[in-house]
């Protein structure tokens, strides 16, 4: 059996803890790899070594910096296929998913690459009699990424890629789930010319993550996952003095109003509910549609394409629409709030409890499931599911559909389906949620706006990739300068006006 270890100063080291856990093929149920768990003094050990590589390396010409950042994507486009399979394997997702995780990881690096336009700082001549000012941008030091597992390529270079280009250090410590791709994403790293030591990659558990949030010489952190977790972090990390970004979970509504193109409103909900498994923060989990006639004319496409979704391997390649949860756990959790919804109440249209595979009875497979007639007090709607789980929950008005989007205690995505567009534009202003789709349901924006939520979806007021990644991964300093003209003026005890 494989072991996994740790990439630390240039190169893949086994760990020292004694500690390992179990790296598991979903779509079989079996172990296929032990993963070293890291000491806090395996963490202190890398952070020593970021600590000894950065101040080169922040030093160094940004255009070089970004230079990297041009080979490294140049790297991932000819390793796209050995990364992809790689994804698959460790988390289940089909190939055609796994691609797209590592491409849309790919686009924030491609973004990186104009990092010296984006590190420029301002200039004021005369601000004041012979006086000038500036402003710079300054890398923070060491800092460190706290990744989860249903985006093992995009997550982890959604954080190390910003960081490193504007000088930083990185520490990522990735999922346990599926470690396989972070280590190849810091080796190709290496091979683009990185130096050694400014991209550690510590494999663990909460050990690990607790030792970062306390290393006195981590200046700062970003995480993603469930909100409980985040708001550990944040308030832990927060209270060590440290910069940090938190981003949680999700529920993610999807309106649909009566002149929707409902053929269009289908496709999406299909995509956008059953993708991935439903492992996606982004994933639409509630569909509101307005009035009972949209509801039903709703239903009635819904069920059949529902029940033809193709689950499987991803060895099945473009056979398969979507493949199994990550864990076991994750399995049994999912089907056990299926059964919640069942007995709250709610109208199971698609029951995917049972769902079995031929030869692949014990892996983590959860079939897809519908529910229609589901109310905000249930379960199935308080509680992120991260599974193939869509609940219809039915409004009677637009504004009853906006009020239930907007008291959710979650904000990271929403949509809204209608071909009206001044229902579009109230629909945008108004909402409380940090990235809205009108027409599209995952509003994912591109490398070069940011990603952020909003309520208990994001922790921290500047969100990732983006220009908010450059500002977050760099502390401005402003200079005033100014040079002797000779003239003898005497001290002033008054604060500086520049009259």
């Amino acid at each position: 059996m494989q072991d996994i270890g740790h990439f630390i100063n240039g190169k893949r080291v086994a760990g020292t803890s004694g500690r390992f856990a179990d790296v598991y093929n979903p779509a079989t149920g079996e172990i296929q790899a032990r993963l070293a768990l890291a000491s806090a003094a395996e963490l202190d050990a890398a952070v020593q070594g970021a600590l000894a590589a950065q101040p080169m390396w922040g030093a160094t010409n940004p255009q070089r910096r970004a230079r990297v950042m041009m080979r490294f994507v140049a790297l991932l486009n000819e390793n796209m296929d050995r990364l992809a399979e790689a994804l698959s394997r460790e988390h289940g997702k089909t190939i055609p998913d796994a691609k797209g995780d590592v491409i849309r990881g790919l686009e924030v690096a491609e973004f990186c690459i104009g990092a010296p336009h984006l590190l420029k700082g301002e200039f004021t001549d005369a601000a004041g009699p012979g006086i000038d000012m500036y402003s710079m941008r300054q890398p923070v030091g060491v800092v460190a990424g706290i990744t989860p597992f249903n985006f093992p390529a995009m997550i982890p270079m959604w954080k190390m890629c910003p960081a490193l280009v504007c000088g930083n250090a990185f520490i990522l410590k990735p999922s346990e789930r599926d470690p396989s791709v972070p280590l190849m994403l810091a080796e190709l790293m290496q091979e683009a010319g990185l130096p050694d030591g400014l991209l550690q990659v510590v494999n663990g558990d909460r050990e690990s993550v607790d030792a970062i949030l306390d290393h006195p010489e981590i200046s700062g952190i970003g995480f993603v996952g469930s909100t409980p977790i985040a708001q550990y972090i944040y308030g832990r990390g927060c209270s060590n003095g440290k910069r940090v970004q938190c981003f949680g979970g999700a529920k993610n509504h999807m309106i649909v109003m009566p002149d929707a193109d409902m053929d269009q409103a289908v496709d999406a909900l299909i995509g956008a509910g059953y993708g991935a498994a439903g492992e996606r923060c982004m994933a639409i989990s509630a569909a509101v549609p307005v009035g009972d006639a949209t509801a039903d004319a709703l239903m009635e496409k819904l069920i059949p394409r529902v029940e033809s979704l193709k689950i499987g391997p991803y060895t099945a390649g473009n056979d398969v629409d979507f493949g199994p949860v990550v864990t076991r756990a994750a399995q049994q959790r999912i089907n056990g709030l299926v059964n919640s919804g069942v007995e709250q109440g709610a109208t199971l249209a698609v029951d995917g409890r049972k769902f079995s595979m031929q030869g692949y009875e014990n892996g983590f497979f959860v079939g897809a499931s519908l529910f229609d007639n589901v109310t905000p007090e249930m379960d199935i709607y308080k509680e992120e599911i991260f599974g193939p789980v869509l609940s219809v929950v039915r409004r009677k008005s637009y504004e009853d559909a906006v009020k239930l989007t907007m008291s959710n205690p979650y904000g990271n995505g929403t949509a809204i389906f209608t071909r009206d567009g001044d229902t579009a534009r109230d629909f945008a202003s108004r909402i409380n949620v940090g990235m809205v789709g009108i027409n599209v349901p995952i509003p994912v924006p591109l490398a070069y706006h940011t990603f952020g939520g909003w309520k208990l979806s994001a922790f921290g007021d500047l969100n990732q990739h983006g220009p908010d990644a450059f500002r977050f991964y760099t502390k401005t300093k402003t200079v005033t300068s100014r040079w002797p003209s000779g003239t003898k003026e005497g001290a002033s005890f008054a604060i500086p006006t520049m009259e």
